[in-house]
């Protein structure tokens, strides 16, 4: 049976960006506000909200950190568009 997990996630360009939001959230920030104002990906509309998708199913540095790292805390992961904050949000 395929593992589905679902997360919120920001895109940006520069690790310093990445790592600044990641301080804000840790200060008690929002994350639908902050993938609002900062993520170049068009789910940034959308608060981040990537929903529920299968294992395999996004870039493959995107797709193993989201299923080996802890759920609810979010973590940075570089891939060919960028940095991405992401938070999971369950895993099944």
């Amino acid at each position: 049976m395929a593992r589905t997990a679902a997360a919120l996630h920001i895109l940006v360009k520069h690790e310093a960006q990445a790592k600044d939001i990641l301080q804000q959230l840790k200060k008690g920030a929002k994350f639908q506000t902050l993938a609002k104002k900062y993520s170049t990906c068009p789910s940034g509309k959308k608060g981040g909200d990537l929903g529920e998708f299968n294992q395999g199913a996004m870039v493959p540095q995107f797709d193993k950190a989201v299923f080996k790292n802890e759920v609810l805390k979010p973590f940075i992961v570089k891939t060919r568009f960028g940095f991405h904050v992401v938070k999971v949000l369950y895993r099944t």
